[in-house]
């Protein structure tokens, strides 16, 4: 049988049966929930799923990806997430599974690329492509036609409105198909619709950590003793339902494009201010952020990776030098009391932060949940350094209730659980804000030249040079 022939052949016999194809061709067998998807996107044009964690649906949308584009011609699929990451490392490097499970004519038959899958043969007309949804570029679904068109939206509820409807011409062409997936951690915005006032319009699954195969019993009694039965984490990330309080993420986005877009400004009284987070594992970044008053754009941050403890305290002394700074407060968590302990040792004036330690204010239930505040409360008038990582940081962490009705913040193991680095940055910045800061006196007045130009600023003064990336 020639190559043309065994495509044909492929056509027919999975052309309505994407259930087929992933179990004979991929050598899957889909849990009862991934079957009843595929087999609704034979039938339906809008399919919405909302799910705890873990349960499967990066593999349920990379199966649907291939099956898509395998037996259809021309035939292109756009896929979007909130985050790169999400799109790139966790939806593409499934993508990228399933591809190499294909039988080899049907790998060669597909290209795989870093944010595209092309047809080989036709890359123009046939393919899947990456594109992040960003609220300053609402493009991510426009400007896609064929005769067979499928768009995907992965951890939709994280995703703005505007990225809807933007595209929402192309979206709703005659035989084009969309599908929502993600955790429902917002009681707003198009993904909430889809279950709601739009019900009508959609298909729509739930899918609890409970009923999956794919989730470790484990997980779900681990979720259970960290937050609760009754915490809205717990709602999410386990049941699949959306939360009681309007959203899960602590930081909205709109927040931080504000403060990324802001003039800066600062004052030659306000305090300048060193947050250290430590970095415990090989993936994670160690972070030295200056903040001064609500500048916090101008002094530029600086990230490393591989540093011993050794070797960050002598990146924080050179900071130190060159910053003055009226406080530094480090991460003394894990491997970070080692830094506090070496620039004791080299007579720097730093003050250790526990994240676990007891806050000042009963409304949080830590540290960690009190510094953040504070810096969410900053932020409304602040200045920030533009770009996606910080910007990642900052809006990806979500925060729950304690049994005491106090802000608990999602844990960074629980984040790296769901696809998200940990947000370094974010919590360098945090630590700025574990104490008040008061200048050390007059003496900031005799600071030399450079600091007194700081003072003022003209919005093309901070276009550049706002991270000191070293490795």
């Amino acid at each position: 049988m020639s190559v043309k022939e065994q495509l044909t052949h492929l056509v027919e016999r999975y052309f309505d049966k994407p259930v087929l194809f992933v179990e004979e061709l991929l050598g899957a067998n889909p849990d009862h929930w991934q079957a009843e998807v595929l087999n609704s996107v034979v039938t339906s044009d809008n399919i919405a799923i909302r799910s705890g964690h873990g349960v499967g649906k990066s593999a349920l949308l990379s199966w649907t990806i291939l099956w898509w584009l395998m037996t259809r011609h021309p035939a292109k699929v756009a896929c979007t997430a909130p985050t790169a990451h999400q799109l790139e490392d966790v939806l593409w490097g499934e993508l990228a599974k399933w591809h190499r499970k294909l039988p080899e004519l049907m790998q060669r038959v597909l290209s795989m690329k870093s944010s595209r899958l092309d047809l080989t043969a036709s890359p123009n007309e046939s393919f899947a492509v990456a594109r992040t949804a960003r609220k300053e570029k609402p493009e991510a679904f426009q400007g896609f036609h064929s005769d067979n068109m499928l768009f995907i939206a992965d951890e939709a509820s994280g995703i703005e409105n505007v990225i809807f409807e933007v595209g929402e011409g192309a979206m709703s062409t005659p035989g084009a198909k969309t599908i929502l997936t993600g955790n429902p951690t917002r009681n707003d915005g198009y993904f909430h619709g889809a279950f709601h006032k739009n019900r009508a319009l959609w298909e729509v699954f739930q899918v609890s950590c409970q009923n999956s195969k794919n989730v470790d019993p484990s997980y779900i009694e681990e979720m259970k003793t960290k937050y609760g039965e009754d915490s809205d984490i717990y709602r999410v990330r386990v049941l699949g339902e959306f939360p009681a309080a309007s959203s899960l993420q602590f930081i909205p986005s709109d927040l931080v494009e504000e403060a990324q877009e802001r003039e800066a400004q600062c004052f030659l009284h306000d305090p300048m201010i060193l947050g250290v987070d430590v970095a415990r594992f090989g993936d994670d970044q160690s972070i030295i952020f200056p903040r001064r008053g609500r500048d916090a754009r101008t002094f530029p941050l600086q990230r490393y990776r591989n540093l011993d403890t050794m070797q960050l305290a002598a990146r924080v002394a050179e900071a130190v030098r060159e910053y003055k700074p009226d406080a530094v407060f480090v991460d003394g968590g894990g491997v970070g009391g080692g830094v506090v302990d070496r620039l004791n040792q080299l007579s720097i004036d730093c003050i250790e932060v526990n994240f676990g330690s007891k806050a000042d204010e009963g409304r949080y239930a830590n540290k960690r949940a009190e510094m953040w505040g504070r810096m969410k409360e900053w932020l409304i008038g602040a200045a920030i350094p533009d770009g996606n990582d910080l910007m990642d940081d900052l809006v990806g962490v979500e925060y729950g209730y304690t049994a005491k009705n106090q802000i608990q913040l999602e844990r960074k193991e629980d984040m790296k659980k769901r696809g998200l680095a940990s947000p370094d940055m974010a919590d360098a910045l945090a630590l700025t804000f574990a104490y008040p800061v008061a200048p050390k006196g007059d003496e900031i007045m005799n600071r030399h030249e450079s600091r007194q130009k700081a003072a003022r600023f003209t919005p093309g003064h901070y276009s550049s040079g706002r991270y000191k990336d070293k490795r």
